[in-house]
This record gives structure tokens, sequence and C-alpha cells, in this order.
């Protein structure tokens, strides 16, 4: 899959989505040799996957060790340009799922998200952007879950109900919030 022309054919659904997907098809066109690897210490890509259930009605979400929150999952990719493959492999690596599926396998959100400063395995990470390609996924309540606890310190399915402002940042709440709105355009 050629994730450029992949971004490129995301349509954006409000201003930011518009000036994010720009920046990132520049960015991309500048840093070609290394925006999907985490040797670009400014931004790199990364890809993400919202887990709901065949009903679209609840999300499976991570306890955050980094974040201390909880969390979508997602990863770097690493030098691999299929994105939605790097999303269905976080997902099932952070929650242990086994049967994920796309619900569409066109992109559903494109964000360039701010990771603060912060130390892992050791080793402090200066601040950078994620430059987040994201896609919903599908996956039944009765797979199996488990920890994976070099990322995370939880995994459950979360009523969306829940994305408020009580329970979540506000960004995290528009970010999550938006991707439910876009399983409404999916028709189903």
């Amino acid at each position: 899959m050629d994730f450029e022309t992949e971004i490129f054919k995301f349509i954006p659904q409000n201003e930011q989505e518009y000036n994010d997907k720009k920046i990132l098809l520049d960015y991309i066109n500048r840093y070609k040799d290394n925006v999907l690897l985490r040797e670009n210490k400014i931004a790199h890509i990364t890809s993400s996957g919202f887990i709901m259930n065949p009903l679209l009605d609840k999300v499976l979400m991570i306890h955050h060790n980094i974040l201390d929150t909880w969390a979508w999952t997602g990863g770097h990719a690493d030098g691999d340009p299929d994105l939605l493959h790097v999303a269905i492999k976080e997902a099932q690596e952070e929650t242990g799922v086994l049967n994920v599926t796309p619900l569409s396998k066109k992109i559903a959100s494109i964000d360039i998200l701010p990771v603060f400063g912060h130390n892992k395995n050791g080793l402090y990470v200066s601040a950078h952007l994620h430059l987040s390609i994201a896609y919903v996924l599908i996956c039944d309540e009765l797979e199996p879950l488990k920890v994976k606890p070099d990322e995370n310190s939880g995994v459950a399915w979360l009523e969306i109900e829940k994305i408020t402002r009580e329970n979540f940042d506000s960004s995290d709440v528009y970010l999550y919030s938006k991707l439910i709105n876009k399983t409404k355009q999916y028709g189903l």
C-alpha cells in the first residue's frame, strides 16, 4: 500500500484535518527517506487503531503507561509503509486480541499530535510530533484481552458515552469523538 497516495486520497472533514493533511504531505515530500522512522527526531508517522465493537457503541482502550491515561492503540511505523497493517499489528500487540479487522481500509483521521519529552526504557525521549494516521477497527467484545506490561497497565471496553471531558483530556475527546462520528459516515 502506498501510504503517500492513501494520505493524498484522504478527504478532510474539517479545517484541522485539511491543514494537517497539507502539512503532512509537505513533510513527507521533504523527508521521504526517514518520515516512517523514529530516527526523524522532529516528526514521524505513526498509525493508530480506534477499536470498536460491532455495534459501534464501545471502544477498546489501553491504560497507557507513559501517558497514565486511557488511550487508543497505535505505534510507530518503523519503516512499514502499510499503515493499516501497522494499526492492526499494534492493536493486537497492545490488547491481546487476535481477530481485529478494519471497518474500512480508508484512513479515518489524520492528526498532528504532540509528544512531550519523557523517559522510556531508561532513556530520555525528546519532545516531537506524531504524524498520526488512524483507522477504525472492529473487534468482538468476547475476544480475550491481555495487558502488555511494557506499554500498558490495563485493557478494557469503554462505552462511547464515557468519552467526555470528565474522563479524558479535551484534545482526546475531540479526537475520539471525531472517530466515532466517522463511523456514522461509513453507513453502518
